[in-house]
């Protein structure tokens, strides 16, 4: 029976006390984890992209990978499936920066090309999508595949309280060494990999990350769009939580609590004296159906 790869019982996030650690090589390997039924319902996906950049209009995916596993109502992850990877020719020379960052270059890329349609079935599959970067993967995966589109999203970056369970930062590679692991090159299956490893990983006595982000995916919420705020606004704004969308260069932030969000709003940036150019902020209601896209 295969099994996860287990570090021993002595290895926790922090490493708090100690002067040294012992990190074990990733090897997440196709079958049964030996926990479970491994025909549990539930499927999950995890996807992740490498592209030529990180503008959205001009920027092309060069490598896709993903990789589905099964897991139960504990959202414990019983068995993981094959691993599959395309990589496609951007149309043009890879920079320098990208060719160091994914270890790829144009004569890998040459004539390559995703099978959309197999990756389509993949994703369609899925009660949950997950990425590590999901507000980066989603939007990309669904202009590249619009066959896909509109399934369930979940982000292992932020809809999981890290730092809550003792991790430091967020970043994948950083929080697979505080679990105990580290894994190859920068390529696009080997996050994949990485990722499911910290969905299994356990961070509270029979809770794992997986069941966190499940948890918290399934959450409604409320995209407000602070639409018409003056520019003197911009560092209380900030300070609240919200980010700068360049591209309809407005303020934005996702919040639980809409009606909580709007009382803040209301006495702070759309009061008369703040000099508000509209009347109230826009709200959509999301959910991991519409969240990250």
């Amino acid at each position: 029976m295969n099994e996860l790869p287990a570090a021993p019982a002595a290895v926790r996030p922090r490493f708090a006390g100690t002067e040294s650690r012992q990190l074990y090589r990733l090897d997440l390997k196709e079958g049964p984890t030996g926990l479970g039924d491994p025909d549990a319902p539930n499927i999950a996906v995890v996807v992740d992209v490498e592209t030529t950049g990180l503008d959205r209009k001009r920027d092309v995916i060069i490598e896709l990978a993903m990789r589905q596993f099964r897991y139960d109502d504990a959202a414990r992850v019983t068995n993981i499936g094959q691993s599959f990877t395309w990589l496609q020719d951007p149309g043009r020379p890879l920079t320098e920066e990208i060719m160091k960052l994914t270890g790829l270059d144009d004569d890998m890329l040459r004539g390559r090309s995703i099978d959309k349609e197999m990756a389509a079935r993949i994703l369609r599959r899925a009660d949950l999508i997950v990425a590590h970067n999901a507000s980066f993967d989603r939007p990309r995966v669904e202009d590249e595949i619009p066959d896909a589109a509109g399934g369930a999203w979940g982000c292992s970056c932020v809809e999981i309280p890290w730092r809550h369970f003792g991790f430091d930062g967020r970043s994948l590679g950083y929080l697979l060494s505080q679990a105990g692991y580290y894994n190859g090159a920068h390529r696009a299956a080997a996050d994949v990999d990485s990722t499911i490893a910290l969905l299994a990983h356990e961070v509270g006595p029979g809770r794992t990350a997986m069941a966190e982000m499940v948890a918290r995916s399934s959450q409604e919420s409320w995209m407000c769009r602070a639409v018409g705020t003056a520019y003197e606004r911009k560092d209380d704004l900030k300070a609240r939580g919200y980010r700068w969308d360049a591209e309809d260069r407005i303020w934005c932030r996702e919040v639980a609590d809409r009606d909580e969000e709007q009382a803040w709003l209301m006495m702070n940036v759309y009061s008369p004296w703040a000099r508000p150019t509209s009347a109230a902020p826009e709200w959509r209601k999301l959910t991991a159906r519409e969240r990250w896209a």
